[in-house]
């Protein structure tokens, strides 16, 4: 499902206008992006829970040239899946 989908599917569920519902999605993720980057940690009960990891620096090669290189340390966001969803998606199949 692509961002316009679940816009369009939200205006649909709701009876409202594609831009109500694309302000109500921008809204939502907008709050998440924010809260991750303050170092939160957010939780949807039912479908999961997004929290940012930080990674050590470390020394890597160059798999082209095998030059010893530099990895800075870095943080990315990292999702793990609710109980209930992982439930769902398992007895569907």
């Amino acid at each position: 499902m692509t961002k316009s989908q679940l816009i369009e599917a939200l205006a649909k569920a709701e009876g409202i206008t594609l831009k109500a519902a694309e302000t109500a999605v921008n809204v939502t993720f907008e709050s998440m992006e924010k809260a991750l980057i303050q170092g939160d940690r957010v939780e949807i009960r039912g479908f999961g829970s997004f929290k940012v990891k930080q990674y050590d620096g470390y020394k890597g090669r160059n798999p082209k040239t095998g030059e010893l290189i530099e990895v800075n340390p870095k943080k990315l966001p990292f999702f793990k899946v609710g109980k209930e969803l992982k439930e769902r998606v398992d007895s569907s199949s």
